[in-house]
């Protein structure tokens, strides 16, 4: 024996009284502030920042493909580096964290140390900034940048360190 039907009532849904948020009005290049790219101030940075190093990472890529790497230091180094309100050594601490977290970028990751390491932090400093991120990038991603500084570490002089701060004093 099946159990009695159960009467139901039909429900009407119910309607919201919030209004409806008023369109956003049009944007136009004099609503936003200019955003300058500075071509040879980005290859003087990045002079100043990788050194040699970057010449032959740019000049294999050209050869590939042709007018990405002038976009990346222009628009990078030229453009995003160039904006105010945060430090060289800020943002090369940003970029440090940013490749550790992403994983999978040693290449990048190990160029920033160098360039970390160029414009004066520290070896004590550039592990510092990878190990306060085992908490929030995981341990396997704050080991694998730490494999990556300790072999950068390796294969920059001391000396050349040094020099590099010197003249950046």
């Amino acid at each position: 024996m099946s159990a009695p039907a159960v009467p139901t009532t039909p429900t009407t849904p119910t309607t919201s009284a919030v209004p409806a948020a008023p369109a956003p009005a049009p944007m136009t290049p004099t609503d936003l502030t200019p955003a300058p790219l500075d071509r040879e101030a980005g290859y003087a940075l990045l002079a100043d920042l990788a050194g040699p190093v970057a010449a032959t990472t740019l000049g294999g890529l050209d050869s590939l493909a042709p007018g990405f790497p002038d976009w990346i230091v222009t628009s990078l180094f030229g453009g995003t580096y160039q904006r105010p309100s945060l430090a060289l050594r800020d943002r090369q601490v940003a970029n440090l964290a940013a490749l550790t977290a992403l994983g999978g970028v040693e290449p990048q990751l190990a160029d920033h140390v160098r360039n970390s390491l160029r414009i004066g932090m520290t070896r004590e400093e550039v592990t510092e900034v990878i190990v306060h991120l085992a908490p929030y990038v995981g341990v396997p991603k704050a080991l694998a940048g730490l494999r990556v500084a300790t072999a950068t570490f390796a294969e920059t002089a001391p000396t050349e360190v040094a020099r590099t701060r010197e003249g950046q004093a």
